[in-house]
């Protein structure tokens, strides 16, 4: 991936959000774009014959013992999606079953019965599926006011880096994008011009990181969007009613940040966090599925 194509798939993804008002790839693919890649990644390019342009990117992401693989097709060559689709899907689990094979997540926005057929032509079943809800700001006081019975400090990487890493990965232990996130991960996310380390809420419990929720802004939303965009409590601390508080606190943060609406993804099956982002007031915005299966190495 050099910087020609880089943008040149970057200007595709931007067509696509246009259309379906959602950005392509997940932050994880988005930064493996963004960086011309890494171990584990792979990009695929269709172009019509004789054009340079693309008209569809396929990726492909390693991480966490699984692929995370994300399929967009320009807006204006959809009605070949049944040919485009099944092109470069054949191409990317090529790649895995050379790759020595494994489990593979696709992930789809609002998946319609095109994509559930490709999907079955390629072995793959709905497995997850992923929630993103929202939330009016500020919150009502009565609610708010939670936010303030845990004392939080913001995100130091000097001290607070390896202790993060620790707590992220003991709360997401087979979360495959989350889960074992290494330093270099880390170092990616908070590069990111729009991190913010005083939206990055730090609880202490003696010398553990007992929980945290990493909050980022959408500035390019109207009305403005601030994002939870990782939040945990560490498996040690669970059960004191942490999670409701420091999401308060981080919603209170947004709030004052500007933002009109909050916003975080949460795992359909995570009944238990669903029930208290509900108590909170968050609604379903959207849904989006994961076809998954396992392929066998070549």
């Amino acid at each position: 991936m050099d910087t020609a194509a880089i943008q040149n798939i970057s200007e595709l993804l931007t067509d696509a959000e246009r259309a379906d008002g959602v950005r392509p790839l997940s932050d994880h693919l988005w930064l493996d774009l963004r960086q011309g890649g890494r171990p584990g990644f792979i990009g695929l390019i269709a172009t019509e014959e004789d054009h340079d342009h693309p008209i569809a990117y396929c990726q492909l992401s390693r991480g966490n013992e699984s692929w995370s693989l994300d399929l967009v097709v320009h807006p204006h060559h959809r009605y070949d999606m049944a040919v485009i689709g099944h092109e470069l899907m054949t191409a990317a689990l090529d790649i895995v079953k050379s790759e020595g094979g494994g489990h593979v997540h696709w992930w789809v926005f609002e998946a319609s019965q095109l994509h559930r057929t490709l999907a079955q032509e390629f072995g793959l079943q709905q497995g997850r599926e992923l929630l993103q809800l929202r939330v009016p700001l500020p919150l009502p006081k009565v609610i708010a006011y939670r936010g303030s019975t845990i004392t939080t400090r913001p995100f130091d990487f000097s001290g607070d880096a390896l202790l993060w890493l620790e707590t992220n990965n003991a709360a997401f232990t087979e979360h495959p994008e989350q889960g074992a996130w290494e330093l270099d991960v880390l170092q990616s996310r908070i590069a990111e011009p729009w991190f913010d380390a005083n939206g990055f809420l730090i609880h202490d419990i003696d010398s553990k990181l007992g929980a945290f929720c990493w909050t980022k802004m959408h500035p390019e939303t109207t009305p403005l969007v601030g994002e939870i965009y990782v939040i945990a409590v560490h498996p040690d601390f669970v059960g004191r009613g942490l999670g409701s508080a420091i999401t308060v606190a981080g919603l209170n943060y947004l709030a004052a940040s500007g933002a009109e609406i909050g916003m975080l993804f949460v795992d359909a099956d995570n009944t238990a966090a669903i029930a208290m982002y509900s108590r909170l007031g968050f609604v379903t915005h959207h849904t989006e599925l994961a076809f998954v299966g396992d392929i066998s190495h070549s």
